[in-house]
């Protein structure tokens, strides 16, 4: 708990710190936000105490919250304890807002648990306790509302005991002093010593064992009526340690929000060193400064000019953070606990610009992760992934007051996940011309709940360190899709184990490609699992229903332990399918006649019960999905083409020996050969069929290992002429482009996106051709509240520009920008445009020219390939040195045999 930190080293000197950030958890209703303001109003931080039922709070700052009663948003408040600086954060206590909440947990030092005294450890209180624990954060609880008829501290203490953990200590001061040292000295064996030897157990030694969370505190009261807070707050201020932290910048994001304004903030908490005004803070891919810092308190903010560590703050400035980001010295979090299970469709109202919309929503799904917004390209859908229906209307609402647009959700459909059953070798090659890259993954299954691990175990002498960094960078930027639904993968260990470059030909995209193929080949070789999300519940219903509660479990394919009878109630709990359980509420309440209770939480995900019907209804194509191709791309004569999954090993060009028996050498030629022209012997093979046969054959040696030198060798005379990459840009302004071209004018009457996507992929190859920084740039100044949006497009830039900015001033800009240092050329057939950029100082290109030289460049990859097709028309000959290539087309022939070669020699 010393910081949130987990790349702290040891040996570096740590300073202590006066704040301490604290958060509240609680299921909803068991009085969370309540407690904030009675803690605020006796701490003297506000004046008055608030009521949620009065929408008064000081933490409920949103409309919504007010509205509903309920937490929303983690929100921020401070106050002092003595000497020490309290961030007190609250979070949703709602399920449905439950991955906000678990985002919260990454800056905490200390959490206080809210128990509803009425009400008992619910479901989800046993998911905050687990979420605690996985989090290392230590926790002290309250037990709230104690003020209700009913109400028994022993019992509640039994419960949390047996439910929570054995070291829930009664911490009340009426409590009688003997007995509360006996049972604290029980809960560690310093605590015993020191119990043993003094005959007490010092306040440090409590806050140590609170810290290591080996001790949890319990306190009892009322905090809508100020009973016990008193007490409580005693116990913190002598429970609670200030943590230390190092002196070197860290800072650890844990979420992005936008103000009244439209302001974009970073929520952070710093965990080593300061963060001061217009301070550089970068990230991967970024470089940004920090303009404001703002610590909030409630609805209000005071500005600051430098935050120190432990302190929770927002940040101005930045616009590429993320949630759960690690700035500085600290590590990015691991992916959350609590994802959504349910999947809908967003549909907009006729006549909405889609694209401009789903920009809008990227721009929500920073705000909300979990949504994870994604365009079906085959339905022509947007899709967001949902925690349940409060979540859906908050969603709608936010939609309507920042967007100004109506949405409607479709019904939801079940997340579901695949993975594999046994290892598996996945080979990704990725050759067309003049791009070269092959990669080999090692797939194996993990333990339910681990989720995808990546990681290398390849030799830097056979795969560069940075190609390596390369390919792990791209596994873990793109949500791999399974072969059964095309459901996203889990529960996975996905490993490098080789990979070959190129030296002149391969480019960073090339990786990209390879890599995707790989997995996926992986997939279509694996045998693959289906799993489906799974609730574990609890259900009390009469005794007289338990028959029929239990039946219709069995039926749901769920699990039950032996029912717990108390009273005139049966208790159930076990797990069962998301899919079967998600309505039942209303079965068990008109079966029970409104006194049947069920509740539940997220298990995990387990294999489908009925993964056959799920697969056959998905009716998925793995070979029609050509956003994630399962095959390979290979050269031949200078030409790419297509490998399908099941051929890949036959043709890579590198044997791992995965899965394979070692095998007699040269066992090829004991296989039947019908002909020359069948059989692809590698100039190896060759040379010990010759050697073995002949004996040692005198011709220039070959080394097999300058493969592609030999094969391009005329293209190394043009190797110095080459220009420096990113030296040379060109500049593509898109519309003017898409409407200066007959074809693609004529598309764009039909559909603007396919020629967007047209031009898009037309400009890739000419890229790949001229070696260029190519940014293709396309208008959306008319998109209301549009950000601007710039997107890696396989090997060129995409730019969308921002609201009210056309092309031509992006493009203007960018030439004043990079046009004095490096050579700029800018498409475009706009007269005026063309002055402009000419006085920048950038080159002029027509979209006349452009489509010329692209026509070029078509006709010399053909020619290319034709000549070198003529060269050669066996595989068998393509490597060997010319003399030999005549002797043995001879053979071929039947014109000469193989003793004229012992003659010759």
């Amino acid at each position: 708990m010393e910081n949130t930190s987990e790349n702290r080293q040891k040996n570096q000197a740590l300073i202590p710190s006066k704040h301490i950030s604290i958060g509240l958890l609680a299921h909803v209703d068991a009085g969370k936000t309540t407690l904030a303001e009675s803690l605020l109003f006796h701490t003297g931080s506000i004046r008055k105490m608030g009521r949620v039922d009065h929408q008064d709070a000081f933490l409920d700052t949103n409309e919504m919250e007010r509205a509903r009663g309920i937490t929303i948003f983690s929100k921020q408040a401070v106050f002092k304890l003595k000497d020490k600086e309290i961030t007190l954060l609250d979070t949703p206590g709602h399920v449905d807002f439950s991955a906000e909440m678990e985002r919260t947990l990454q800056v905490l030092d200390y959490g206080i648990l809210i128990i509803s005294g009425p009400d008992g450890v619910q479901g989800h209180v046993e998911t905050l306790w687990r979420l605690l624990k996985q989090y290392q954060i230590p926790t002290v609880l309250f037990v709230n509302k104690m003020d209700q008829e009913g109400t028994e501290k022993e019992k509640i203490l039994d419960q949390l005991k047996k439910r929570l953990h054995e070291h829930c200590i009664d911490f009340s001061q009426d409590r009688d002093r003997e007995e509360f040292l006996e049972e604290a000295a029980m809960c560690g064996e310093p605590a015993l010593e020191e119990y043993l030897e003094t005959g007490n157990i010092s306040q440090k030694k409590l806050g140590d064992m609170v810290k290591n969370r080996e001790l949890f505190p319990c306190f009892f009261g009322s905090a809508l009526k100020s009973q016990g807070i008193t007490e409580f707050l005693e116990g913190l201020e002598n429970l609670l340690e200030c943590p230390s932290y190092s002196e070197s910048f860290g800072a650890k994001v844990y979420k992005i929000s936008r103000d009244d304004k439209g302001t974009r903030l970073t929520h952070m908490k710093i965990t080593g060193g300061s963060l001061k005004v217009k301070q550089l803070l970068s990230g991967e891919g970024w470089e940004e400064k920090a303009d404001q810092i703002r610590i909030y308190d409630g609805q209000s903010f005071q500005t600051v000019e430098e935050a120190g560590a432990g302190c929770v703050c927002a940040v101005t400035g930045l616009t590429k953070t993320w949630s759960g980001e690690g700035l500085g010295e600290e590590t990015a979090s691991a992916p959350p606990v609590l994802t959504p299970v349910l999947t809908y469709e967003i549909r907009l109202p006729q006549g909405t610009d889609v694209h401009g919309m789903l920009i809008r929503l990227r721009q929500l799904e920073e705000e909300i992760p979990e949504l994870q917004i994604l365009w079906n390209e085959q339905l022509g859908e947007i899709h967001a992934q949902v925690m349940g229906k409060v979540q859906i209307e908050i969603l709608q609402q936010m939609i309507l007051e920042r967007f100004g647009i109506e949405v409607e959700f479709g019904s939801g459909n079940i997340v579901y996940k695949e993975t594999i059953k046994e290892p598996v070798e996945g080979i990704g090659h990725f050759e067309p011309l003049r791009h070269y890259a092959e990669v080999h993954l090692l797939l194996e299954p993990l333990e339910r709940g681990a989720g995808l691990i990546f990681a290398a175990d390849c030799s830097e002498d056979v795969l560069d360190r940075n190609w390596q960094r390369l390919i792990l960078t791209h596994l873990e930027e793109k949500h791999h899709l399974g072969v059964l639904t095309g459901s996203e993968i889990t529960d996975m260990k996905i490993t490098l184990i080789a990979g070959r470059a190129h030296l002149k030909h391969t480019e960073g995209g090339d990786f990209r490609q390879a890599t995707y193929r790989a997995v996926r080949q992986g997939l279509r070789k694996a045998e693959s699992i289906l799993l489906e999300p799974v609730y574990e519940y609890s259900l009390e219903v009469p005794q007289d229903t338990v028959g029929r509660a239990m039946a219709d479990i069995q039926r749901m394919s769920g699990t039950f332990s032996t029912p717990d009878i108390q009273g005139a109630y049966a208790f159930l709990t076990g797990t069962a399918p998301v899919s079967e359980m998600r309505d039942y509420q209303r079965e068990v309440t008109a079966y029970t006649r409104g006194r049947g209770h069920l509740s539940f939480v997220l298990k995990g995900y387990e294999p489908c019960h009925n993964s056959q019907e799920i697969i056959e209804a998905a009716a998925y194509d793995p070979e029609g999905d050509l956003e994630n191709p399962t095959g390979s791309v290979f050269c031949s004569h200078g030409a790419g083409f297509n490998v399908p999954w099941d051929q890949v090993e036959e043709y890579a060009h590198i044997d791992t020996g995965f899965g394979k028996e070692e095998e007699p050498e040269m066992e090829i030629q004991s296989a039947p050969a019908p002909s020359f022209e069948e059989i692809r012997l590698t100039q190896q093979e060759l040379e010990e069929i010759f050697v073995r046969t002949y004996g040692p054959i005198k011709r220039p040696r070959y080394n097999q290992e300058e493969d592609f030198a030999v094969k391009k060798a005329p293209e190394k005379t043009r190797r110095y002429k080459k220009q420096e990459p990113e030296k040379e840009y060109l500049l593509v302004d898109g519309y003017n482009i898409i409407f200066a071209w007959e074809d693609l004018q004529e598309l764009a009457k039909v559909n603007i996106e396919g020629a967007r996507n047209k031009l898009m992929d037309m400009l890739c190859n000419y890229q790949g051709y001229k070696k260029c920084t190519l940014i293709l740039v396309f208008d959306a100044y008319k998109v209301e509240g549009g950000q601007g949006e710039v997107q890696k497009y396989h090997n060129i830039y995409v730019v969308y520009t921002k609201e009210a900015e056309t092309a031509d001033q992006y493009i203007e800009k960018t030439v004043h920008e990079i046009g004095r240092k490096y050579h700029v050329t800018v498409a475009t057939s706009d007269a005026l445009e063309q002055v402009i950029i000419m006085g920048q100082g950038a080159a002029r290109l027509s979209a006349r020219n452009l489509r010329e030289e692209i026509q070029m460049m078509n006709q010399e990859i053909r020619n290319h390939y034709l000549e070198k097709t003529k060269k050669s028309g066996s595989y068998l000959f393509e490597s060997l040195p010319e003399h030999m290539t005549d002797f043995m087309e001879d053979v071929r022939l039947g014109k000469k045999n193989f003793e004229d070669l012992g003659k010759k020699s």
